[in-house]
């Protein structure tokens, strides 16, 4: 039978709900259970596909090609399960399907309102019923949901009701687990609680008794502390848990573990605690990554200084360093003001190309490839930065002095990148890329066959321009070699140089697929290509 645990937030954002529900999901896969990871957000715009990076961070692409929220990859990174367009739920999808229905004439008449038809199709996704079937339901046994924003925003009031119509229907099958924070005020040295306490009179206003507290600190609470937020927010003391900063996100799931939330969680649901488990894989890669002393410094040539933007392929080049017992230290290079002529690339052992859209930026990513080309600093080109190595390489090996993609220069007389030939007649922004999941074709021999060990290899995309065929074999002949390609579209998916020590594109986020326990292949060679100078 499955079990529902709902993650809210209440005092400020930011708090890490997405890192919790991850853990969560994480302690209750090392005790044996199946689960999968939800992300309901409140915003009304359809997906996060066209929002800039500045306001909501990267965008992450499932297998199944849905643009959503930059927290699916922390579900996805530690618990290793593959999460679909149903594990993103957007306020803008929710009405979008309640106004489909109504001209249709669904409702024969009625007049739609937030409840009970909003909150009914909520309640519908969070239960995940389109995953049943007769007779036997293909659900797993916890299904744990994050409502994105904080307690008190307007437009969360429906996701609230919908949890609280939950808790009733569903009963000892269904917990609540909410997140707040509890502040330090370092003028009077003391830790305040009544933000907390605000936050769970909010939520019990309306309708909804949380079960378990997580309280975000910087300094460690007391017994007192935990006990004064039990006896005023009416929560059992074992279920009033600290989240305290830590050196990496890592090791919140064994933090958590080691205060008992997954046992407390279990209790709640009647469910016999059993053996904690050992989760060794787990706690072998936090050895390594503490046992790392030597430092590696990538450049991240980009446009957007901020963290969040390039979130995967942070924390994809992190792991790849644990296992290659390294600490990696990133330094973004900001590819709208780079001279790559007076920039000291001695301070990093290799560059990473990042990926993006539109002209802001390009010529320095160009400037950067160039010179790591033609220097020999290992080099590693994703989506728009794979095909930055194209053009640069036309540019400066191939002669063709005007070359660019058609993206940025609809009119230049070699359109080395062009736009695919399906999305030639695509009007709309939103969900119509080349998007999820598609099979590509090693060549025997390459550097990429070597570094996968297999000849047909399955990645996400997320890109409408594609690289030209009709200079595939000047480029070849030069030595840029198209060593990747869909078996069916014939598409080219990676390049590389094999004179240089690590010059390798990929048209496909190699980023959305590396996992803790599971770190991406072309990543770690990367890595490792760069500390065996």
């Amino acid at each position: 039978m499955t079990r529902y645990i709902f993650v809210t937030g209440g005092v400020v954002s930011s708090l890490g709900k997405g890192i919790i529900s991850s853990s969560i999901g994480k302690l209750l896969q090392a005790r044996g259970y199946s689960i999968t990871i939800q992300k309901f957000d409140p915003y009304i715009n359809i997906d996060p596909g066209t929002l800039n990076p500045y306001e909501h961070g990267e965008c992450y692409v499932t297998v199944d090609g849905m643009e959503t929220d930059l927290d699916l990859g922390h579900y996805e990174r530690f618990t290793g399960i593959h999460t679909t367009r149903e594990n993103s739920i957007t306020t803008g999808r929710i009405y979008k399907t309640v106004i489909d229905r109504e001209r249709r004439g669904d409702y024969l008449g009625k007049t739609i309102q937030v409840v009970p038809h909003i909150t009914d199709e909520i309640k519908r996704r969070m239960l995940r019923t389109d995953g049943t079937e007769e007779g036997e339901s293909r659900l797993p046994d916890f299904v744990i949901t994050e409502v994105g924003g904080t307690i008190g925003d307007i437009e969360s009031a429906p996701f609230m009701e919908a949890i609280r119509q939950l808790r009733w229907e569903l009963g000892k099958r269904a917990v609540c687990v909410h997140l707040t924070y509890v502040p330090y005020l370092k003028a009077a040295d003391e830790l305040k609680t009544k933000p907390t306490q605000h936050s769970v009179k909010e939520l019990q206003g309306m309708g909804i008794q949380p079960d378990v507290l997580i309280l975000r600190t910087e300094k460690h609470l007391s017994d007192g502390v935990r006990q004064k937020v039990a006896s005023f927010c009416n929560v059992d003391l074992e279920c009033v848990v600290q989240s305290e900063d830590l050196p990496s996100i890592y090791e919140v799931p064994v933090n958590m573990q080691r205060q008992g939330l997954d046992a407390a969680l279990l209790r709640k649901f009647g469910i016999p605690v059993g053996e904690t488990p050992k989760m060794e894989p787990w706690h072998r890669f936090l050895a390594l990554s503490k046992s790392a002393t030597k430092e590696v410094n990538i450049g991240l040539v980009g446009k957007y200084d901020l963290q969040d933007a390039y979130k995967s392929i942070r924390e994809s080049l992190a792991l790849a360093g644990v296992y290659n017992g390294v600490k990696v230290k990133l330094k973004f290079i900001n590819s709208e003001t780079l001279d790559a002529s007076t920039f000291d690339w001695s301070q990093v052992g290799g560059v990473v190309i990042c990926p993006g859209f539109g002209q802001r930026g390009i010529e320095g990513k160009i400037d950067a490839l160039k010179y790591c080309r033609e220097h020999n600093v290992p080099t590693f080109g994703i989506c728009l930065g794979m095909q930055m190595m194209v053009i640069e390489f036309a540019r400066d090996v191939l002669g063709y002095k005007d070359a660019n993609s058609a993206e940025m220069d609809p009119n230049t007389a070699h359109n080395v990148i062009d736009i695919m030939e399906e999305q030639k007649t695509v009007t709309q922004k939103g969900g119509t890329m080349r998007l999820g999941a598609y099979d590509c074709k090693l060549r025997e021999g390459s550097r990429v066959r070597q570094i996968y060990g297999e000849e047909l290899i399955r990645e996400r995309h997320r890109h409408r321009y594609e690289f030209n065929d009709k200079y595939l074999g000047e480029y070849e002949e030069k030595g840029m070699q198209c060593v990747g390609r869909n078996p069916e579209s014939g598409l080219v998916e990676i390049v590389e140089i094999p004179g240089l020590r690590w010059f390798i594109g990929t048209q496909f986020h190699p980023e959305y697929s590396s996992t803790v326990l599971n770190p991406h292949p072309l990543f770690m060679d990367f890595i490792k290509t760069i500390i065996d100078e």
